[in-house]
């Protein structure tokens, strides 16, 4: 394979998902996966109150989104991800980045850059 891709993977809350999205469009990434997810980092949960009883939540709601680029795409995807997704709060979020060895369309057998 001859086009380096990256992979980013980003965990954010999930009111952040349409300010992310519209970021990445902006600068010209059009597809994206999303999945909904439960976790937690550093801030490990928060005690919710509920009829009196207290509870611990302890796998918050986020969301992540993965995006496959070229390499030259990365830094300004990277960039575009966490200028929208941050809120300056804890629970904020992960970027993470790595290599992609292949990519293929299953349509059209399209390979590499083409095929994203």
């Amino acid at each position: 394979m001859t086009d380096a891709m990256k992979k980013i993977e980003a965990i954010i809350k999930p009111f952040k998902l349409d300010e992310v999205k519209d970021a990445l469009h902006e600068i010209g990434l059009q597809g994206l996966t999303v999945l909904e997810a439960k976790g937690f980092g550093r801030q490990k949960g928060h005690t919710e109150l509920y009829r009196g009883a207290e509870y611990v939540v302890d796998f918050l709601p986020k969301v992540k989104i993965e995006v496959v680029c070229a390499d030259d795409m990365l830094e300004r995807a990277v960039e575009a991800i966490q200028a929208a997704a941050r809120t300056g709060r804890i629970g904020d979020g992960k970027i993470f980045v790595s290599d992609i060895s292949e990519v293929i369309r299953i349509r059209t057998g399209e390979r590499g850059e083409d095929a994203v």
